[in-house]
């Protein structure tokens, strides 16, 4: 009999098909906030009335926005993030955008909390990935200020603690995480998803699934977990391609988002992934491919990798798909090749020699070392790599 724990996060409230401006509004009615500052995309400040709204609906509570969010959360955006919050002392830390405005919200939080004023002294908060693969997390005291999330992507970084950040100067992506780092509630607003771009929404989307093609894969995955992730492939296989089909299909965009979050309720709870997510760390941190695309490129590769010792797991994948007959990286590409997004390394601007630095890159990652097909070193997973081009 297999035996887990399952960690339950301090999340304490979920706006399902609210919308932005008011479910905002509420949380700092309810945290008691005087002085939001609000994290966003340019292109939400500047291309929609998003914001705009948001504004109106917190009024005087608003102090300050910040929208130079780049892709990857470079260090230098944190640190600028954190001078700007720290002229208002904000009470409240409001994010709406898409994954990097999530990890960077989350990670200023604990810049704040500790006095970070620069990229150097960022050095001592974030995770530390061992030779022999094994991560060492810092300790520190919690960050206290209230994070609120309002998504407009479905990598599902708003449910989870652990954030990432880019050291430019390693040229490394790297893992920020205290339990406290969990955002006090999300708003997912299907409406204010329609702002959100075709490929963005859509490579997402299988970025979610990826978490749950690594739960149900994993050897120490359990009912609870295995449960949820069949609940995110069912959810999300439908609602991605009706979204493709109809982008004002905000029915569809909420089973995306509600799939978004079963796809993360594994990770929450401290289940690992394994070398897909890796590599896509890596090719985000390292070189600059958007997140979701990195799932659309590696998924099929890593189930069809670790197939030979977990098969009787991804049967699971395939009942969810409703194909129970189908391997589970077949399925996986079918539908990724039909929301039209890349699938090979070649198409998100990789050759045959960025391979072996990738696999270097990918053994700085703090999930390399928990695929359920163990991989040595990073001249092993080149042959992985290879196919993939």
């Amino acid at each position: 009999m297999q035996s887990s724990v399952v960690s339950l996060s301090s999340m304490q409230r979920v706006h399902i098909g609210t919308r932005v401006a008011q479910a905002a509004a509420a949380e700092a009615d309810l945290l008691g906030a005087e002085r939001v500052l609000l994290v966003c995309s340019s292109t939400l400040k500047n291309e929609t009335d998003e914001i705009e709204l948001v504004a109106a609906a917190l009024g005087d509570r608003l102090v300050g926005v910040f929208d130079a969010v780049r892709p990857h959360v470079p260090r230098e955006d944190v640190i600028a993030a954190t001078h700007r919050a720290a002229e208002v002392s904000p009470d409240m830390l409001l994010s709406i955008g898409g994954g990097s405005a999530t990890d960077l919200t989350k990670i200023l939080a604990l810049t704040l909390e500790h006095g970070i004023r620069t990229t150097a002294e960022m050095d001592g908060y974030h995770l530390q990935v061992n030779p022999d693969t094994t991560v060492t997390a810092p300790s520190f005291a919690a960050p206290t200020i209230p994070v609120v999330i309002a998504p407009t992507t479905l990598a599902g970084g708003e449910f989870n603690a652990l954030s990432g950040s880019t050291d430019e100067a390693s040229n490394v992506k790297e893992g920020y995480l205290h339990p406290a780092m969990t955002p006090h509630a999300v708003i997912l607003d299907p409406v204010l998803a329609r702002h959100t771009p075709e490929w963005l929404w859509l490579s997402t989307g299988v970025r979610a699934l990826d978490h749950a093609f690594e739960t149900l894969g994993s050897l120490e995955s359990n009912g609870y977990y295995d449960g949820m992730a069949m609940n995110a492939i069912r959810l999300l296989s439908e609602g991605l391609v009706r979204v493709k089909d109809d982008p004002e299909d905000v029915e569809a965009r909420q089973m995306c988002q509600v799939g978004a979050w079963s796809s993360m309720v594994a990770i929450v709870a401290g289940l690992d992934m394994g070398i897909s997510h890796a590599v896509g760390h890596a090719l985000g941190g390292s070189f600059k491919v958007p997140h979701g695309y990195t799932s659309c490129v590696m998924a099929p590769f890593a189930l069809d990798y670790n197939r030979e010792v977990n098969a009787h797991r991804q049967a699971l994948i395939s009942v969810a798909f409703g194909q129970p007959d189908t391997p589970a990286h077949e399925l996986a590409d079918a539908l990724i090749r039909k929301l039209g997004m890349p699938r090979s390394l070649q198409e998100v601007g990789l050759g045959r020699d960025d391979l072996a630095s990738l696999a270097e890159y990918t053994f700085k990652d703090i999930w390399c070392g928990t695929n359920p097909n163990p991989i040595a070193d990073p001249e092993a997973l080149v042959p992985l790599l290879q196919q993939a081009l």
